[in-house]
């Protein structure tokens, strides 16, 4: 979509100087900075996801989250 928009003549400099180093076009370096910036102010994900647990006292004796292969073994059947 075609708009004009009023930019300040260092800035607009500035996105030329980076549209040429980048070999695009000044819109695309307008679009990815307006794009970074609407990221960045974006609010953080607060969708905290609480998973239901049975059984008493956590983990079996013997297990450790930090080691894949031998939770890997147990959850086989190879201890």
């Amino acid at each position: 979509m075609r708009t004009t928009v009023d930019l300040p003549e260092d800035l607009l400099q500035e996105a030329k100087l980076r549209a040429a180093r980048k070999r695009v076009t000044v819109s695309a370096v307008i679009e990815d900075a307006m794009r970074m910036a609407f990221a960045r102010d974006a609010p953080a994900a607060t969708n905290i996801v609480t998973l239901p647990t049975y059984g008493e006292g956590g983990l079996r004796p013997g297990v450790s989250l930090d080691d894949n292969s031998a939770l890997l073994d147990i959850m086989e059947g190879i201890e």
